[in-house]
């Protein structure tokens, strides 16, 4: 393997910008900004603006799309008749 070619691979806290959470993660993202994990100890901290924490799917408050709907106003704006 070349040396220092590769990208410094270390801990990073994610921070889900909807809810608040932090995760602990490993990750070649860095930040300026660094913030005390509930370890006592500190690392970098990455905003994201969207986590497993929030994200509809993982929720449960995904929403489910009428596609038959959308398709019978479509025939029926363009007098499509089938």
């Amino acid at each position: 393997m070349k040396k220092d070619i590769h990208p410094k691979y270390d801990f990073v806290v994610f921070k889900d910008g909807l809810t608040g959470t932090m995760f602990l993660s490993r990750s070649t993202m860095t930040s300026k900004d660094k913030v005390k994990y509930t370890d006592g100890k500190e690392y970098p901290l990455v905003t994201v603006e969207i986590s497993s924490d929030s994200h509809p799917f993982f929720t449960g408050q995904q929403q489910l799309v009428d596609t038959a709907g959308r398709v019978e106003r479509f025939n029926k704006k363009y007098k499509i008749n089938r």
